[in-house]
């Protein structure tokens, strides 16, 4: 079995892999932060569309082809939360990506801000 991309050591079908199938919903802010993390490195496109609140999403692909082969996905590091748990409607999450694009290595720095829209989680921007 693969483990999943997000750093769980878990097997991705029953990690990230179910939220990405649409068999069950991130339950806090951190686990579709983390299921988003997994859906870049793995081109699950749909998924990142569903997960991006409709008035902070950008039009078009979310994904670019030109660049999809030449970056790679390294690991994920999560820095911090605040709030986005189970009883919360928002929260942050603080993390590290790193990635190798075109042979070079780089980090990706972030505090994402999520809400939950009608019980469903939603990446809503950076902080």
């Amino acid at each position: 079995m693969t483990d999943c991309p997000c750093g769980s050591a878990e097997p991705y079908a029953g990690c990230c892999g179910r939220y990405h199938r649409g068999a069950a919903a991130p339950p806090t802010a951190e686990t579709l932060m983390r299921a988003r993390y997994s859906a870049f490195a793995l081109g699950e496109q749909q998924f990142l569309v569903e997960t991006w609140h409709p008035a902070t999403r950008p039009s078009g692909p979310l994904l670019d082809d030109d660049t999809k082969d030449e970056l790679e996905w390294l690991g994920l590091h999560v820095t911090g939360r605040d709030r986005g748990g189970l009883l919360d409607d928002t929260g942050t999450v603080s993390f590290i990506a790193r990635y190798r694009r075109g042979g070079q290595p780089g980090r990706l720095r972030e505090t994402s801000r999520f809400s939950r829209v009608a019980g469903r989680w939603l990446y809503t921007g950076p902080a």
